[in-house]
C-alpha cells in the first residue's frame, strides 16, 4: 500500500472547516493574478495537475503551517524554477532586494 501524502486526510479528523467569507488579502489577490497569468495562453507554463502535484509535494512542515494562497506561492515558486523560467538564485536575489528596500523604507519611518 502506497504511502499517504500530506494532504490525503481520508479517515482523519480535520477539526473544525471554517466556512465564513473570506476576502482576500492585497497579496492574495496577487498570487492569484500570477497563477492564472503564468497558466493563460501564450505562456501556458503548467497546468492544473502541476501546480497541484507541486502542492502535494510540499513537506508536511510547510503544507501544514502554510496558508491556501501560501501554498499557490510555493507552487509558483516551484514551477518556474522547475520549468526553467527562473533559476532559484534569481529569486533568492530577488526577495534579498525587496527585504532591503522594505528595511530601509521602516527606517525612514
Amino acid at each position: 500500500m502506497a504511502e499517504r501524502g500530506v494532504h490525503d486526510m481520508g479517515g482523519e479528523a480535520g477539526g473544525p472547516v471554517d466556512n465564513h467569507e473570506h476576502v482576500p488579502t492585497l497579496s492574495e489577490r496577487r498570487v492569484d493574478a500570477l497563477m492564472q497569468l503564468m497558466r493563460a495562453n501564450p505562456r501556458s507554463y503548467w497546468v492544473v495537475d502541476e501546480m497541484r502535484r507541486t502542492i502535494e509535494s510540499l513537506t508536511p512542515g510547510h503544507y501544514n503551517a502554510a496558508g491556501y494562497y501560501e501554498k499557490w506561492a510555493y507552487a509558483l515558486r516551484g514551477l518556474l524554477i522547475e520549468k526553467g523560467v527562473v533559476t532559484e538564485a534569481e529569486i533568492d536575489a530577488k526577495l534579498a532586494e525587496v527585504k532591503s528596500r522594505v528595511a530601509e523604507q521602516s527606517e525612514k519611518c
